[in-house]
């Protein structure tokens, strides 16, 4: 069974600490979101989950193997940006990964155009990123991650710089892929709505040096539906989150 296991991770940036003993656990199929402010830790911990940045003390174990300061091995990663190759078409763009694995072009293109397909964008395996707009573009980053078939999947704020519509149909749109193919997943955001929305099981974070102020398990069944925005407990959830993040801001 695939298992991520984060232990004792700390971080401190010159004299400002970010993370301080910092410890996750992620079981197989499991979509987990880390809420907090901006500029609490959160990405920071998931790009040392991806070896991106050193963590100073600390574990990370994915799948029983000691991954700590290593990229790659079994994650695939979505940011704030899709950050495509502007010298790549799309279908080119979301095969990357498997070309770096070594991976024929045969065989890559056509698992490529599998998940071009998989966030509907059938049509445009030849466009240029400056052609497609930012939700599209943003669809080729997913369609990336999850074209090298990583057992955990890192997002870091993919729809932050969306527009709320675009936001939306792209929330369904993963919600839609990852149910066809569950995996890992780790998703930073800080929209309350979003995380109640997408995740099985939310840590909200404090202000920095992260630490945890609660954990919930979000108690709605999959599918997810736009209407349970308008469910009783979900608007309760969404309350009690925010007294808990604007007391930490206040303290």
């Amino acid at each position: 069974m695939a298992h991520l296991s984060v232990t004792g991770i700390s971080k401190t940036f010159g004299t400002v600490p970010v993370l301080v003993d910092q410890s996750l656990e992620v079981e197989q199929g499991e979509f987990v979101a880390l809420l907090g402010p901006s500029g609490c830790g959160k990405s920071t911990l998931l790009q040392i989950i991806n070896g991106l940045i050193p963590a100073d003390s600390g574990r990370v174990v994915l799948d029983g193997e000691d991954i700590t300061g290593r990229t790659g091995s079994g994650r695939g990663m979505v940011f704030q940006g899709a950050d495509l190759f502007p010298w790549r078409t799309a279908i080119e763009n979301i095969a990357f990964g498997l070309q770096v694995k070594g991976v024929g072009k045969a065989e890559r293109l056509e698992r490529a155009r599998h998940y071009l397909e998989l966030v509907g964008l059938r049509g445009f395996e030849n466009a240029w990123p400056h052609q497609l707009s930012g939700g599209m573009q943003q669809r080729v980053g997913i369609a990336r991650a999850f074209c090298i078939q990583p057992s955990l999947l890192l997002m870091d704020e993919p729809f932050g710089a969306l527009d709320v519509q675009t936001r939306d149909i792209l929330q369904d749109e993963l919600v839609r892929i990852w149910e066809a193919e569950p995996k890992m997943v780790l998703f930073v955001t800080h929209g309350i709505e979003e995380a109640l929305y997408l995740a099985d099981r939310i840590l909200v974070f404090s202000k920095r040096p992260a630490r945890v102020l609660s954990e919930i398990k979000v108690p709605f069944a999959r599918p997810r539906h736009d209407d349970m925005k308008l469910d009783p407990e979900f608007l309760r959830l969404r309350r009690e989150i925010s007294e808990l993040l604007r007391h930490d801001l206040e303290a």
